[in-house]
């Protein structure tokens, strides 16, 4: 008796998410052939489009595997199945050219350079040996050379770099893993390096020498170097030479601001930085952030003037071929192993990207260029995050390895644009149930990060598609982006209260509707009051629709504004003096001043001159950091609440006792008892951790009276203060040992940085219930 024949079936698959430039396609083929099923596979702008015939189990197991075994670097978000009828009309598994039609498809980060490529890069044999540009599917540059969508050569920094016949034959075959792969290139057809000296330096030309055999040399000499990345320039030294990290230093008018450095590897990392396994993980990962590590005893051959009054060392492992030769292949001469690598810009500018612009603007920094020709599409700065004690990653700066990554967000929204803030600026474009943040920009001081912010949103919506309806910043009536909101939208946008963003960043970000509030702790540096004040010590009542200010730290005075934030001491003296408290000429914060200054800031608090109200917590930790004698002058953002934040690390584990803040977190007690313990003769780390449990326990405090008076038993922790992980890791502790819900960031920032998420999604609930 013969069998009976399967009949076969058709299906069409529709597969969404980050599925294009990741090798998707040649998955699929690879997949489809290997069940010996017919049909065809194509890029599109809505995503991947397949259709599949065969007989039904093995179309069946074939739609099954793509969801769960998809290539490294590829996520799917939704896949959509239509049954269709059978043709018979293939008779193998075909990759077809990309179908150009409007819709929107997600474009995968940049991506460190992967195990494989690493390999070709080192062997003498392989036609990419010392290639800075070897790259496939599974890693390298994305978002910073796409300067269109759907993701094609066409529409890179790649398409003046024709292929030529080797390349071309790896990206044609689907076997390849460089097939499609848009970067891919060889020492044939580009890019390619060149190192240019400083104009009237004693660097000499490098015609005819390999320019990284040069670029090693001359950071070997202790010179500094201009390196060319994905996101833009990095400037380069040896972390080992104090004589070049104090000349960068100097050049970049940095202050005190702790440099990043890159190891060549993680044995060197493990000599330098205390590594936990989620550490590890992190620093290791494809995305290839700058991770805080705790710093070894003593200087572990790192200069001292790497990250001064800081415990924590900010490490990153090198994520380009070029970095890798950078440090040398096994056989060259030796060279740094551990290299400053800081932003190449000036101090308050955005990172450079442009080679011409990088001659001029770094001109006075660097002894020396080592660039190449392939451009940059969109500037991209380096991630920054810490690693929890329960494992879970914080970040503090999210750009490359991030984005263009999107956000699933909880509640569906019309296409929206929301310009965050003019500190630490990340816009952030969102539609349906997708935010986009676009990379971080930096502080909007001056017209070059302005136009930065420009060409960023223009490079977003450009990758997204999102045609914004509706504009959101923040209500600070003095704010640059606010300006340029308004300007963007034609009309007023959407003005967010700064730290009803805050708390609603927080909220979408762990998947909250906004149909129930939560009790909001929005702890942060400067953010504009409702009143015309300066808030910063906050505790909400928050959903998106709208916020109530159930408690905030007592206001003092802030003499001379934003420009009175680099004087902590000051700071110091206006808290005393809010608190009733008299300037003992005994207190360090006292001592920090000459006598014309004292009296000038006396006359100024008596008579209200230049002084706004404040009651930011962001302040108040650079007021205790000056009364303890930690930090009097700040030489950048937040010098003295870090600074602060570190001596109390010094004593936290010994240290258990906490002030007592009174009532609506008055500090008055707290000072006074701070003074109390200074004539005592108490070290400085022991005062600053009693500081520190002090408001973690006045915000569990604080929080348990909310709970008695509402029901609410959700706490939401956002704001720049929050990146303190004393402070984030107590709260927690205290609240959830209270049984408290406690919401903390992870992927989005918890200070400026994550603004526009919150804007985004109050913005976008307001114009819904008009």
């Amino acid at each position: 008796m013969t069998a009976p024949v399967t009949q076969a079936v058709r299906r069409r698959v529709t597969v969404r998410g980050t599925v294009q430039g990741v090798g998707f396609r040649p998955f699929v083929h690879r997949l489809a052939t290997g069940l010996s099923l017919t049909g065809f596979v194509s890029n599109t702008a809505n995503g991947v489009l397949i259709e599949v015939e065969g007989p039904p189990d093995r179309v069946a197991d074939f739609c099954d595997r793509l969801a769960t075994e998809p290539p490294p670097l590829a996520a799917v978000t939704d896949a959509g199945v239509e049954d269709l009828p059978v043709s018979g009309a293939d008779d193998s598994f075909a990759i077809r050219a990309t179908d150009d039609s409007p819709g929107r498809t997600h474009l995968p980060p940049d991506t460190a350079t992967c195990a494989d490529c690493l390999r070709d890069l080192a062997d003498p044999a392989g036609r990419r040996h010392r290639h800075p540009f070897v790259t496939c599917t599974h890693c390298g540059p994305r978002f910073t050379i796409a300067t269109g969508m759907p993701y094609d050569r066409a529409v890179t920094t790649m398409t003046g770099f024709p292929m030529c016949s080797d390349c071309a034959r790896e990206y044609g075959d689907p076997l390849d893993r460089r097939f499609h792969a848009q970067p891919v290139a060889c020492p044939g057809c580009g890019p390619r390096l060149r190192l240019v000296p400083a104009a009237g330096s004693d660097v000499g030309p490098a015609r005819d020498a390999d320019p990284l055999v040069t670029a090693r040399a001359l950071l070997a000499a202790g010179r500094i170097v201009a390196v060319k990345g994905l996101g833009g320039y990095h400037l380069a030294c040896d972390a080992s030479d104090a004589r070049a990290v104090e000349t960068l230093r100097s050049r970049k008018a940095r202050g005190g601001k702790p440099f990043a450095v890159m190891c060549a590897d993680l044995d060197t990392v493990r000599r330098i930085a205390v590594l936990s396994a989620p550490e590890l993980a992190a620093l290791a990962s494809p995305r290839r952030p700058i991770v805080l590590l705790r710093r070894r005893a003593g200087r572990a051959g790192l200069a001292p003037g790497v990250c001064p009054g800081s415990p924590h060392l900010g490490v990153m492992l090198p994520y380009t071929p070029l970095h890798t030769l950078l440090f040398g292949l096994p056989g060259d001469p030796p060279g740094p192993r551990v290299l400053v690598m800081t932003s190449g810009n000036r101090s308050g500018e955005p990172i450079v990207t442009d080679d011409d612009e990088a001659l001029v603007r770094l001109a006075g920094l660097a002894d020396a260029w080592l660039t190449h020709d392939r451009p940059i599409a969109s500037p991209c700065d380096d991630s920054l995050l810490r690693v929890r004690p329960d494992g879970t990653e914080q970040v503090l700066r999210r750009s490359r390895g991030y984005v263009p990554r999107p956000l699933r967000l909880p509640v569906p929204v019309r296409p929206a644009l929301a310009v965050g803030g003019d500190l630490k600026n990340a816009l952030c474009l969102g539609e349906g149930d997708h935010a986009w943040f676009g990379p971080h920009i930096g502080d909007m001081g001056d017209l070059t990060t302005l136009e930065a912010a420009r060409r960023a949103e223009a490079h977003m919506r450009c990758l997204t598609g999102v045609a914004p309806e509706v504009v959101a910043a923040d209500r600070h009536p003095g704010y640059h982006s606010a300006r340029w909101a308004a300007r963007l939208a034609g009309h007023a946008p959407v003005l967010v209260q700064h730290h009803h963003a805050h708390i609603a960043s927080t909220m979408a970000e762990h998947g909250l509707d906004g149909t129930a509030p939560v009790i909001g702790v929005a702890f942060d540096g400067t953010g504009y009051g409702d009143d015309g004040t300066v808030w910063g010590g906050e505790i909400l009542l928050a959903d998106y629709r709208g916020f109530r200010r159930y408690a905030h730290l007592a206001p003092a005075p802030l003499p001379g504004g934003d420009a009175g934030v680099a004087n902590p001491c000051r700071l110091a003296l206006a808290r005393l003096w809010a608190a009733g408290l008299p300037w003992d000429a005994t207190l360090p914060c006292v001592k920090a001043c000459a006598s014309d200054e004292l009296a000038l800031l006396h006359r100024q608090l008596e008579r209200g001159l230049a002084c706004v109200a404040t009651s930011s917590m962001g302040r108040l930790f650079d007021a205790v950091s000056s009364l303890v004698g930690v930090c009097h002058r700040a030489g950048y953002e937040a010098q003295a609440a870090l600074e602060l934040e570190a001596a109390a690390a010094a004593a936290w584990d010994a240290e258990t006792s906490a002030y007592a803040f009174a009532g609506d977190l008055d500090p008055a007690p707290v000072l006074s008892a701070l003074v109390a313990d200074l004539r005592r003769g108490t070290p400085a780390p022991v005062l600053a951790a009693r500081f520190h449990r002090g408001v973690a326990r006045a915000v569990a405090e604080i929080c348990r009276r909310v709970r008695r008076d509402t029901g609410l038993a959700t706490v939401a922790l956002s704001g720049g203060v929050f990146a303190n992980a004393l402070l984030d890791e107590e709260c927690t502790r205290l609240l959830t040992g209270d049984g408290f819900a406690v919401l903390r960031h992870g992927e989005v920032p918890p200070n400026d940085g994550g603004l526009a998420l919150g804007q985004l999604v109050v913005a976008a609930h307001l114009r819904q219930e008009e």
